[in-house]
């Protein structure tokens, strides 16, 4: 290896050393100086999209007004949103709508609803979101009475958790934000039933250099989620939002709302009674019934004290928002043991297979190769068709389809990595990776689809199907890249001088792994990471891709053990080479 080559490998590795440093302070100064530009609509635009406001769309109604469900024209697409108008008979006003449109250009996070624009066309004032199909946790909780398991229920929790962490302390503007209006009603559940945070309108940008510090500001908030310190003293702080988060952890658990009438005739506000219910040893009976026989003992108790620690009166005394999320992945934990230990031994072969996958220890498992040919086969096809759940399955592609695409796999479309480029027929661009089926290639190819099937993020590759046709494995991706970084970087052309264009390639993979390592809805070590793993479009948009060799964390894990190293020379860290080494974020 030459000089040159070693000094881009090692100044790769040291400027990556430092990509989380880069990405906040980028930013910090995009955030607080260029705001994120949204779409303006019209008012007949609006009126277009929701058949003239007809009363049959409505979704929702709320303290600013009621929400449509609506279909606009984006470009080539056609999106469904969401559509709140602003009712001249609301409380809140111009002040709220303009502080929504204002926070939300600073926002962007996988657990916030994303805001699309707005209108605001002589007296009408309209804000329009990205749609989510499942509604409302409040819906669910009250209303439609859905029947969601403990699990599902701890699922939504974290997610709302985490999307309120951001707010208070990812979010790259100076002071931070506090939403000020926690409650079910604004937590909004996208079609595979990850929680979104919404309705801004009432947030306060808040100072985050100190948990003490406070903003005086009118009391707002809805009544049952109201912190009593900040309803008596006028002083915010993010431990406003962690109470009204603890209302709505014992709103999970009891199936009551936040002030309800069914509770007593004494207590009608769910917080007092929980509290009160717990001191007097009843925690078992105010579960909800639809679900009081699966929470196992040690994960109520936990959940329990999580929750009545939120509500403590000393705001001081409250945990933060990242101690939240930590405390209700520990007792997703615990509901998930318990839940292992309840599992009969019968299981069938798949339900065993594919926790392994998926798992960190994914290199011990050989169930599938140990297989006889045609056996090993199905068993692999079934794996690709069921990946993922319910709502993050692969499309299964047949062959006469990718030959179309890639006009017969012919050499003159060969891509980086040994993939095909291609275009489907509604002229999506694709990359075809073509493998032949063997135990190596088998394993490493589910331990992707395992975990691509699980990521959405402009920065990571995003797997669309599969295909298995004779001796062949075939993957395909929603992305047919340009070239590798390597190739530009040290190719004979090395187009890759400009400092600004290494900024930007450098920029989008910190938000990648930012995104891996925080932010996905499963916590991922790429394992990898180098120049030949960075794929790049026309306009040198980074794609993180190869995850052969990545691995899942457990919901506690900042680390995970492994007996076989994976990787590639002069990316690994030192300590990475020994038996059983350790994996680190």
């Amino acid at each position: 290896m030459n000089v040159i080559t070693y000094l881009g490998y090692y100044l790769f590795s040291f400027l990556s050393s430092y990509l989380y440093l880069i990405i906040m302070s980028a930013r910090t100064s995009s955030s607080s100086e260029s705001p994120q530009l949204f779409r303006q609509f019209t008012f007949s635009e609006i009126q277009q999209a929701t058949r003239n406001l007809d009363e049959s769309l409505v979704i929702g109604r709320g303290g600013f007004g009621k929400v449509y469900k609506g279909t606009i024209i984006n470009g080539p697409n056609i999106l469904t949103v969401a559509i709140k108008r602003l009712d001249s008979t609301s409380n809140q006003g111009a002040s709220e709508f303009w502080a929504e449109v204002n926070m939300l250009s600073n926002l962007k996070q996988c657990h916030l609803v994303s805001f699309i624009g707005y209108c605001n066309d002589g007296q009408e004032m309209i804000l329009v979101y990205e749609y989510m199909s499942n509604g409302t946790l409040e819906d669910h909780l009250h209303k439609r009475q859905t029947p969601l398991s403990w699990v599902q229920r701890l699922t939504i929790c974290i997610g709302a958790a985490r999307g309120l962490e951001y707010l208070h302390t990812g979010t790259g503007i100076k002071h931070g934000v506090v939403h000020r209006d926690v409650k079910s009603s604004n937590i909004l559940l996208d079609d595979s039933w990850e929680a979104k945070i919404s309705d801004f309108g009432l947030s306060k940008i808040c100072p985050k250099n100190r948990q003490t510090t406070y903003v005086s500001t009118g009391v707002k908030g809805t009544f049952g989620y109201l912190d009593p310190d900040y309803f008596y003293t006028g002083k915010l702080t993010r431990k406003s939002d962690v109470y009204a988060f603890g209302v709505v952890l014992f709103e999970v658990l009891c199936g009551k709302r936040a002030v309800d009438s069914r509770i007593d005739e004494e207590h009608w506000g769910l917080a007092v009674w929980a509290q009160e219910s717990i001191k007097e040893g009843r925690l078992k009976q105010i579960v909800d019934t639809s679900i009081r026989g699966s929470v196992s003992p040690k994960c109520l108790k936990e959940f329990a004290q999580l929750a009545k620690q939120c509500l403590h009166k000393d705001k001081k005394q409250r945990p933060t928002m990242a101690k939240v999320v930590v405390g209700l992945e520990s007792t997703l934990a615990l509901q998930e043991k318990a839940n292992d230990t309840l599992q009969p031994t019968s299981m069938n072969f798949f339900a065993r297979l594919a926790p392994k996958v998926i798992s960190p220890s994914f290199e011990n498992s050989d169930i599938l190769i140990s297989l006889p040919g045609s056996r090993r086969l199905k068993s692999l096809e079934l794996y690709f068709n069921t990946v993922g759940g319910e709502n993050q399955t692969l499309h299964r592609f047949d062959l006469l389809t990718l030959n179309v695409a890639t006009k017969e796999f012919s050499r003159a479309n060969k891509i980086p990595q040994g993939a095909f480029q291609g275009k489907l027929q509604n002229g999506q661009s694709i990359a075809v990776l073509r493998a032949p089926l063997s135990q190596r290639y088998e394993n490493i190819y589910m331990n992707e689809a395992s975990i691509l099937v699980k990521l959405e993020h402009e920065n990571v590759a995003k797997l669309l199907g599969y295909c298995i046709e004779g001796t062949s494995l075939l993957l395909v991706y929603d992305f047919a890249p340009h070239a590798r970084l390597a190739d530009l970087m040290f190719g004979p052309e090395r187009t890759l001088s400009n400092w600004d264009k290494q900024y930007k390639v450098i920029l989008g993979v910190a938000r990648a792994l930012l995104y891996l390592h925080r932010d996905a809805p499963v916590r991922v070590i790429h394992c990898d990471v180098k120049p030949g793993s960075i794929l790049l479009d026309g306009s040198l948009n980074p794609i993180l891709s190869s995850f052969r060799c990545a691995r899942c964390l457990a919901i506690m894990e900042t680390a995970c053990k492994v007996s076989k190293i994976c990787g590639t020379w002069l990316v690994l860290k030192n300590h990475h080479f020994s038996s059983h080494a350790h994996l680190l974020i």
